[in-house]
């Protein structure tokens, strides 16, 4: 299973997660088996100033993830995952990239309905 979380940095799974997936510095990528992590990437975001959110969503997907976790997120991506089929989970307390893998893996984390977060988007 491939997880992508927005970073602050590029320090593998001990990155602080970002607030705001689409302007985070980075996204750090970690892969799953059997509930351990067998790899981690780190990428930085290409950003998305001149397409807007369908920039993000766009990036995010080039990863190939299974599941998005992040702080909050606007009603137009989370309509724009929630369409590509691209589960999003919402984690408010993990303050890093290891915090969140742990709750998710504890079933801990509300899943999207497509519903954003926040009214800038």
């Amino acid at each position: 299973m491939k997880l992508v979380f927005p970073t602050d940095t590029n320090e593998g799974y001990l990155s602080p997660r970002g607030a705001h997936f689409g302007r985070a510095n980075f996204y750090t990528i970690v892969t799953l088996e059997d509930g351990k992590i067998v790899e981690v990437e780190g990428a930085q975001n290409p950003g998305h100033k001149t397409g807007g959110c369908s920039n993000a969503i766009t990036n995010i997907l080039n990863f190939k993830p299974d599941a998005l976790i992040v702080s909050g997120i606007g009603g137009a991506p989370a309509q724009g995952f929630a369409k590509a089929g691209l589960d999003v989970y919402f984690d408010r307390v993990s303050r890093t990239v290891e915090e969140s893998i742990k709750m998710f893996l504890e079933g801990k984390l509300e899943q999207s309905t497509g519903q954003g977060t926040c009214s800038t988007h």
